[in-house]
């Protein structure tokens, strides 16, 4: 496994982000071809910290299925606002894109995956990789240097209207809060150039609640993107992998029936990111 600490330091950003890597290791043995989709994880933390519920358990769990992953740590809370924490995802897929050979990724399957307020973030770069001409242009980038191809989200933040996790949005905002509001309102953001989505969220999520992910569904389906979606009856809010290893304080004695999202995860990303066998190679 290639596990690496790398800092992700965007221009006039005193923050840097960390951005931690489990890559598949090169081999002539293993017959999938030395190339791989990449998920890039961000997690939750309400834009106040990034929780460990969402990081490496999940980044494990899919590097298992054959992926390449990574997570994200970016920049949060103490009076760090947007676009900071954007521009370090923004500035990850381009790095990820950028080195893809050395790393055996294949460019053009980069799924940004976000979980709660890291799920706000993930399609955040989703909706606004082309509609914000700013965003890529800061880096020195292109549009699609920091194009995202898939999104995968697990019970999001999306809305400031009726159904906000409005702490989000205050420490996203700060004293923006009130002239950012709405922008930051995804669903009012989604056009047909957001790449296909994999989401679920469950009924009992009383913290931020399922009319988030159903308010984003509309709006996809209202603009053609592909989606597929999978609401659960159970599980409170901050799941992780819904099952005891990722649990806080191990408070899930067993797996709920949400705890198959991965698994339903992995055929979407089968089905639209089809890679056994991609860039074979005999070259370690």
């Amino acid at each position: 496994m290639i596990h690496e600490v790398l800092t992700i330091q965007t221009p006039g950003e005193s923050e840097a982000g960390r951005l931690y890597t489990y890559f598949w290791s090169p081999s002539r043995e293993l017959d999938y071809g030395n190339k791989r989709p990449v998920i890039l994880l961000c997690p939750g933390g309400a834009y106040e910290r990034t929780s460990d519920v969402e990081a490496e358990g999940i980044a494990l769990r899919f590097m298992s299925m054959g992926y390449h992953t990574a997570v994200l740590r970016y920049s949060c809370g103490k009076g760090i606002h947007y676009p900071t924490a954007l521009l370090q995802l923004a500035a990850s897929v381009a790095l990820l894109r950028e080195r893809a050979d050395e790393w055996g990724i294949l460019k053009d399957q980069i799924i940004v995956q976000g979980s709660s307020a890291g799920g706000h973030l993930a399609a955040c770069l989703a909706v606004f990789w082309k509609k914000d001409r700013e965003l890529a242009g800061r880096l020195g980038k292109t549009s699609e240097d920091i194009r995202p191809n898939g999104l995968m989200l697990s019970y999001p933040v999306i809305t400031s209207g009726e159904f906000a996790h409005k702490g989000s949005f205050h420490n996203l905002l700060g004293d923006r809060y009130e002239e950012m509001k709405d922008r930051m309102s995804l669903e009012k953001q989604v056009s047909s150039d957001v790449p296909p989505v994999f989401l679920w969220h469950t009924l009992a999520d009383g913290t931020v609640p399922a009319e988030n992910s159903l308010l984003f569904l509309g709006a996809l389906r209202k603009a053609g993107v592909p989606a597929e979606f999978h609401l659960f009856p159970e599980g409170k809010h901050g799941l992780g992998l819904a099952d005891r290893m990722t649990s806080k304080n191990g408070s899930v004695e067993k797996p709920l029936a949400c705890s198959v999202w991965p698994e339903l995860g992995q055929t979407w990303l089968d089905h639209f990111f089809p890679w056994y066998g991609a860039g074979k190679s005999n070259q370690v």
